[in-house]
């Protein structure tokens, strides 16, 4: 069940941001794959991180494609706010929208491509009446907010689950994972079926080692589980 080509996405609100320019760089010669922006509301999640003036500053000096995460009470209302590209992914929370499936039309719209995130405690069932109108599901593996929370065991078999319904149902979405994607927990992430590992404090951004270590690190246990798979 592992993916062909597992994508890393580097999750923005755990950069250093005394380096930011620094460790963009790093980003961009290692060819991560996504520049994920957290947006939290301080309702829906604590922690307010990541407004649009400076994820549009960011995005004037990286072509690396963005993957937005609206963690934000009905997130439509703030769509227009942010300069988006056809190359970008934008991924709100179904328990944030009144009419998920009106708001995935308004973003398809703006042409990009649209995801739906889940919480830990939100069933797959959720998403029976739209799967097919989407291009990537979050499954988030803790709660949404703060970094540097534990994985809640249970969400694995989440991962699971819902690859073989996307599987079974033949669709082309991407899955993404987000959520302590430690080094430790990035191999059972990617057997259960994970396309998209966000990678934050836990390993891409783990203090004290080098980003480019962290990458490389990232890289060879994408390889590693890969080949035992063999």
């Amino acid at each position: 069940m592992i993916a062909n080509n597992v994508k890393i996405s580097a999750s923005i609100m755990c950069i250093d941001w005394l380096n930011a320019g620094e460790q963009l760089k790093v980003l961009e010669e290692e060819n991560i794959d996504y520049l994920h922006w957290d947006l939290l509301d301080g309702f829906f999640a604590p922690d307010y991180i990541l407004g649009s003036t400076i994820i549009n500053q960011f995005r004037t000096v990286s072509n690396i494609p963005s993957d937005y995460h609206l963690m934000i009470e009905e997130p439509s209302r703030l769509f227009d706010t942010f300069e988006f590209s056809s190359k970008d992914t934008v991924t709100i929370h179904q328990e944030c929208s009144k009419n998920l499936h009106r708001d995935l039309i308004k973003l398809r719209n703006k042409g990009v491509r649209v995801g739906v995130a889940l919480c830990p405690a939100t069933p797959l069932q959720t998403l029976d009446y739209i799967i097919e109108d989407i291009d990537q599901i979050i499954i988030m593996t803790v709660n949404p907010g703060y970094s540097g929370q534990p994985l809640i065991p249970q969400t694995i078999r989440k991962i699971y689950d819902m690859k073989k319904i996307i599987n079974d149902a033949r669709l082309d979405i991407m899955l993404s994972v987000d959520g302590n994607v430690s080094f430790e927990n990035i191999p059972p992430m990617l057997n259960a079926g994970a396309d998209v590992l966000v990678g934050g404090t836990s390993s891409l951004f783990k203090p004290n080692i080098s980003l480019k270590n962290n990458i490389k690190k990232i890289k060879n246990l994408i390889k590693d589980v890969k080949k035992n798979e063999i």
